[in-house]
Formats: structure tokens, C-alpha cells, sequence
């Protein structure tokens, strides 16, 4: 008479001790070819994009806080680990059971900066460099606003992505207005940022 017990399943041998090299988190993989599948922005839904821009912003606060874990982080953003896994596999390195944000990404996003005439002007960055100069640029812009008149003389004629930074003085105090609800990330058309 058979046995009605369940076959064991395997389990994945452990590294040898003398490995301790970082090795890549790849959660979404493709059938045997052990490459992780990259998910299409344009195939989002709004919620999952949402998502993803939450998953985007653990990413730098890991990256800013080179101290903080990624479950810290995507606690204080209000995203679960997994979401951050799952949207950004090729970003986080295990290294000694902890996950650590890689100095760099290419993930694109699309980032806002004030046009000449105040309108946010889409950014559409494709790195962690380019989505630094942004932050960066605002910040001179605030500093700017604030009575520094030299913060945006490193930005004077500077592209980012492609878009013409403003930098003349004029145009700021004329467009001083309209800055004062702008946002890195917010589209301006009722999109949650």
C-alpha cells in the first residue's frame, strides 16, 4: 500500500562560510533564465504607480541614510519591502542578512521644474544622478528665494534630461508666485504626488 505522506521538498543549500560577497536581489525572474523581468511603466495602473514612486522615495532615503534598513525605510515611506523587491530588484544588495540601496539606479521618473512662465515643466529623468541635479536645482531655486542671489550661478545655462534650467532673476521674481505649492513630484493636475 502506498504512503499518502507528502514528498519532502528540497531545500537551497546555504553559502559556504567563506562567502560573504553582496549579491543581487532579483525577486521577478522569468522562468529558467534567471533574469529579472523589468515591469513596464506605461503598464501600471495608478495605484501601482503610486506604489512605485513610494518604492522610488525608500530608495532615497536609503541611499541619503546609508544607516537606515530597507524595513525602516519603507516603513516611514508606507510601502511594504516587498513592493520595493518587487519594482526595484536590481537597486538593493544583500550584504550580511541586510539590504542595502546601491549607490546608483537607471529607473526613470518623471520629475517637475518650474517652467519660465511658472508651469511645472515635466523632467523625465532616467537616473539617480539626474533626479540628484533636480533636488539639487530646487534647492539653489529656494535658497535663491531666500535672499541668496549667487545660489543658482552653478545652473546658468545647465541643462537636466534635455529641459533648460531657469536661472535669470527676473523671470524668478516674476514667476515667485506661482513657486510658492511647487513640488519635485507633484503633476499640478489633481495626480497624487
Amino acid at each position: 500500500m502506498a504512503s499518502k505522506r507528502k514528498p519532502r521538498t528540497r531545500r537551497a543549500r546555504r553559502p559556504r562560510a567563506g562567502k560573504t560577497r553582496s549579491t543581487p536581489i532579483n525577486i521577478a525572474r522569468t522562468g529558467h533564465t534567471g533574469k529579472a523581468r523589468p515591469i513596464p511603466i506605461s503598464a501600471l495602473s495608478e495605484r501601482s504607480y503610486a506604489a512605485r514612486d513610494r518604492a522610488l522615495h525608500v530608495l532615497a532615503a536609503m541611499r541619503r541614510n546609508p544607516k537606515l534598513s530597507l524595513s525602516r525605510a519603507a516603513k516611514l515611506e508606507g510601502v511594504k519591502q516587498e513592493t520595493v523587491k518587487k519594482y526595484f530588484p536590481s537597486a538593493l544588495k544583500e550584504s550580511r542578512g541586510q539590504f542595502r540601496a546601491t549607490k546608483i539606479d537607471r529607473f526613470a521618473a518623471t520629475l517637475y521644474v518650474p517652467g519660465v512662465h511658472g508651469n511645472p515643466v515635466p523632467l523625465p529623468t532616467r537616473s539617480s544622478k539626474e533626479r540628484k541635479q533636480a533636488s539639487a536645482y530646487l534647492r539653489d531655486l529656494g535658497r535663491h528665494l531666500r535672499g541668496d542671489r549667487n545660489a543658482l550661478a552653478k545652473w546658468h545655462g545647465k541643462k537636466i534630461a534635455g529641459v533648460k534650467l531657469v536661472t535669470a532673476a527676473r523671470t524668478i521674481v516674476a514667476i515667485e508666485p506661482a513657486l510658492s505649492e511647487f513640488s519635485l513630484y507633484c503633476a499640478f493636475n489633481g495626480g497624487a504626488a
